[in-house]
């Protein structure tokens, strides 16, 4: 299943969700520090529930090292800022779904990274800011799930 990861996330509860959502997927999260809580905090035990133990969670010093963990991944950051849309891509198993700490998004000097192979956005409707970082990873990872035929999931 795809890698995705989580770029200096700030809100435990998002960070809980993803936890969550890399369990029932078989998703794996990578963790980019610096993290804006600390791992035991009680909202990313909460968001997660009982699930820590059943997700794949990596955590990384820095983006070099998350990349070094996927040497040869696609790697597709999520942006407003692109044309191209989460359905215009055909995932592949080890992709990565890179995404932006929650009130700024992924920096500049991240996105122009040679490692990023496109960037990719959620469709919305116009005039609007942005999703909630875990809802934008859920419909990221399900449509890569979807495409890969739900490898895995029970019937």
């Amino acid at each position: 299943m795809v890698h995705v990861f989580l770029h200096e996330p700030a809100i435990a509860g998002n960070t809980g969700n993803a936890i969550r959502l890399s369990a029932v997927t078989g998703a794996r999260l990578h963790l980019i520090e610096p993290l804006g809580f600390d791992l035991e905090d009680a909202k990313l035990r909460r968001a997660g529930l009982d699930y820590h133990d059943l997700a794949d969670v990596s955590i990384h010093p820095d983006i070099e090292q998350a990349f070094a963990a996927v040497p040869d991944a696609r790697v597709f950051a999520f942006s407003a800022r692109t044309d191209v849309s989460l359905g215009d891509i055909e995932y592949t198993r080890d992709d990565v779904l890179l995404f932006g700490t929650e009130p700024t998004g992924l920096p500049e000097e991240v996105m122009a990274h040679p490692r990023i192979t496109s960037r990719v956005r959620i469709p919305m409707l116009p005039a609007r800011r942005s999703l909630n970082l875990a809802n934008a990873v859920s419909i990221a990872v399900y449509e890569a799930w979807r495409q890969l035929g739900y490898d895995g999931a029970g019937a």
